[in-house]
């Protein structure tokens, strides 16, 4: 019986907070990708630069800071311009999912996971992000409901009340 009201509160919790299974970068992380980046921009290799680009664009994207997301999109929307092999694509445009996901446009995210999944079809991670983009905008529905059918009470009641001080 305890189990299930734990898990009661979780799910409740979970719906307000906006719990999803994407993680989350910290600004350690970025910094560390950051001195990667400009040390791999020293040497001869592409492949080392084109890797650590990857790195930075991934912790970019996964940041809780808003500007980070927007400059991870960003670098991945240039880098993606250049022809790389497709497994690498299907990377960037999944990152760039997830990057127009923690940016609230998740239109645009959505349409980023499917051409990941025409592309992969059983592709764990993009079915995941999917799955997430549908609770959320199915959350945002309920909550916007909620919002109107509150205001639209409030105006009743409101009306309800002017009306009854008239008699």
């Amino acid at each position: 019986m305890e189990a299930k009201i734990r898990g009661a509160f979780e799910s409740v919790g979970s719906f307000f907070t906006g719990g999803d299974h994407i993680p989350w970068c910290d600004r350690d992380i970025i910094t560390g990708c950051e001195r990667e980046v400009a040390e791999a921009a020293e040497g001869d290799s592409e492949e080392l630069k084109r890797d650590t680009i990857m790195r930075l664009s991934w912790a970019l994207v996964h940041s809780k800071q808003p500007e980070d997301v927007q400059r991870g999109i960003a670098m991945l929307e240039a880098s993606l311009a250049n022809s790389s092999p497709p497994l690498q694509q299907r990377e960037k445009i999944y990152l760039l999912a997830v990057g127009y996901y923690r940016s609230g446009e998740y239109s645009r995210s959505r349409q980023l996971v499917d051409q990941c999944l025409e592309i992969a079809p059983d592709w764990r991670q993009a079915l995941v992000l999917k799955k997430t983009l549908e609770d959320r905008v199915a959350k945002d529905g309920v909550i916007g409901i909620g919002i109107t059918a509150t205001a639209v009470g409030l105006i009743a009641g409101g009306i309800a009340a002017a009306l009854a001080r008239k008699k």
